[in-house]
């Protein structure tokens, strides 16, 4: 799950009844190394924009928090360097989305699920089941 899915369990927006079912029914959740800073990144940004309270800042940082303790942690390696720079390469991707891409190539999941339309396309394009919760 990359973080524009993840983050839909903490804001809620179009798509996130999707992924707190998903979530539910999932035997295990793997996100890349990236997803909690990228998460920390959006709230801290909807906190500035007065659209997200300091005090609820706080609580959905400390369910993030709790939750990604028992998530697997996708490790940033050598091998996982090559294959974002090969995706980099062939698809016009951000570099930490061709991260989250990269990193669900090396864990090999059931599904990919994303709300990034460019980056569906890339993980469907490198051989991944993919779940569109925009």
């Amino acid at each position: 799950m990359d973080t524009s899915a993840f983050a839909k369990r903490y804001v809620a927006e179009h798509g996130s009844d999707k992924v707190m079912a998903l979530c539910q029914h999932a035997d295990s959740l793997v996100v890349s190394v990236i997803c909690l800073p990228e998460l920390i990144s959006t709230l801290s940004r909807l906190v500035r924009e007065k659209k997200l309270a300091k005090a609820d800042y706080r609580k959905l940082k400390r369910d993030a928090m709790s939750d990604l303790a028992d998530v697997d942690i996708c490790q940033i390696t050598s091998g996982i360097m090559v294959s974002v720079i090969s995706l980099l390469e062939s698809h016009p991707l951000r570099a930490v989305d061709a991260l989250h891409v990269a990193c669900a190539l090396a864990v090999e999941p059931d599904i990919f699920v994303a709300a990034d339309h460019r980056q569906l396309s890339a993980a469907r394009k490198a051989g991944l089941k993919i779940v569109d919760v925009s």
